[in-house]
């Protein structure tokens, strides 16, 4: 008997989704970072076992769109209800439950197992997590509800069990030596997004994208060319920085984290241009794969 399905976690902003899936895949797949909204597509990460695969996804913050790079986002998020064997809708313990009940509705309409994660219950009370469920319990009645903390890996060795019961009977939907559906360029892309995350501030992460022009890999070393994507001709030099300092900050920590994440040597050139509101433009977006899948 073999079995495999996929299992698609969803959830407002920054309730700590892309570390959840990264403590249950075991590898750094998506961005976790401190700021909301980091995570813009849908990302598979797989884990493989002799009689078993598990597709975890990896989905964008659900919330009302302001420009339509964030209505695809929330695509993404709303197409992984429709193809998850099991649920996974992750909350915290400072979350309003009732944030986005339209979104909430369709989840409690679904026939599949949904299992309601309670996040960073490091940061709270007993008597607050008490009442919290029982909140939970009444709007998402069918869902079984598990507190857990996914930054301590509290719990996750129980979710991780439970996925494993709940998983249905199926031959594996991938090569079982492969850990996710994105290509090697994708994470070049994500890993420098999350460095401009953490050293800029503001709106400057949020106005940015990454596009590899050229990855050239070879025996031990990988040669990479990126463009840095921004909206206004300021943030370009918001993020060059004095004297190329700040691009040159970024290019250094993205480098040392991509030759741990691929394992050889890098050599990366970062380029920085302006593309003018491109977070509205649908062709733009089509060009930077945020057309639907």
């Amino acid at each position: 008997m073999h079995k495999a399905g996929f299992v698609n976690i969803v959830g407002n902003p920054n309730v700590g989704k892309s570390t959840l899936m990264n403590q249950l895949v075991g590898e750094k797949i998506s961005i976790a970072t401190f700021k909301a909204q980091t995570t813009r597509h849908r990302i598979m990460g797989i884990v493989n076992t002799d009689d078993m695969q598990i597709v975890f996804s990896d989905t964008p913050g659900v919330l009302k769109p302001n420009y339509k790079m964030q209505e695809m986002m929330l695509h993404f998020s709303e197409s992984a209800l429709a193809d998850a064997d099991i649920l996974l809708y992750v909350t915290d313990v400072v979350e309003n439950p009732e944030k986005n009940v339209d979104f909430l509705e369709k989840v409690g309409k679904m026939d599949i197992p949904v299992i309601l994660l309670i996040n960073k219950i490091d940061e709270s009370d007993q008597k607050k997590l008490v009442e919290l469920v029982e909140r939970w319990h009444s709007l998402l009645p069918k869902a079984e509800i598990l507190p857990i903390s996914a930054k301590n890996k509290f719990g996750t060795d129980v979710l991780m069990k439970r996925i494993q019961e709940l998983l249905p009977e199926s031959p594996a939907y991938f090569d079982k030596n492969q850990l996710t559906d994105k290509p090697a360029k994708f994470f070049v892309t994500e890993i420098i997004r999350e460095k401009i995350l953490r050293y800029y501030d503001k709106e400057i992460p949020y106005s940015v994208e990454v596009v590899v022009e050229r990855f050239k890999e070879e025996t031990k070393q990988i040669n990479i060319n990126a463009v840095i994507y921004v909206e206004r001709d300021s943030q370009k030099g918001i993020i060059i920085g004095h004297q190329g300092m700040a691009l040159k900050k970024v290019s250094t920590e993205a480098r040392k984290s991509l030759e741990r994440f691929f394992d050889k040597k890098i050599y990366l050139e970062t380029f920085v241009k302006v593309d003018k509101d491109w977070r509205n433009s649908q062709k733009e977006l089509n060009n930077f794969g945020y057309n639907p899948e």
